[in-house]
């Protein structure tokens, strides 16, 4: 099996010709980002994400940050998730990856200091509806950092518990 690895910058702004959703969200101002995604060394696919600075600004800033490698933390460390892994993939549910320090789960930092606060689970930033959802890992509530999860079904039992 392999790992997959992801490699994140900010991408081109939408251009007005795309979708109505690609239109609202270049109307309203929210960042998109994408990860091109490898497989042993070879390039497999993009994910591209809009950020929902909108509602949840601060959080869609970590998020987009890590995605440019922008940011250094305390002791001059670049903030990135370029080369860090998936490091929990469940099939039917979500993969789980931003554990930049340590790989596996038990790490990342956020651009404000090792956690931040959650900051609304009302409306859209809160919401778990299905393929392609974006969320932050916690390990329970106001302990966001730098870990991240894309769900591959619907998960509304997460709604309230993951921005």
């Amino acid at each position: 099996v392999s790992v997959l690895y992801w490699m994140s910058r900010i991408s081109k702004p939408p251009s007005t010709s795309g979708s109505a959703s690609t239109r609202n969200a270049q109307a309203q101002g929210n960042p998109r980002v994408f990860m091109e995604i490898t497989a042993d060394r070879r390039v497999v696919g993009r994910v591209e994400m809009e950020l929902y600075a909108d509602a949840v600004p601060k959080t869609a800033e970590n998020f987009r940050a890590l995605c440019t490698g922008e940011k250094t933390n305390a002791n001059g460390k670049k903030l990135t998730y370029k080369g860090c892994p998936f490091h929990r993939v469940i099939p039917g549910f979500m993969l789980q990856g931003g554990d930049f320090t340590r790989g596996d789960g038990t790490g990342g930092e956020s651009i404000y200091g090792r956690t931040f606060r959650d900051e609304s689970f009302k409306g859209k930033a809160g919401r778990h509806t299905g393929l392609g959802c974006l969320s932050m890992a916690n390990a329970g509530p106001n302990t966001n950092g730098s870990q991240f999860f894309i769900c591959t079904a619907s998960t509304p039992w997460l709604d309230g518990k993951h921005v």
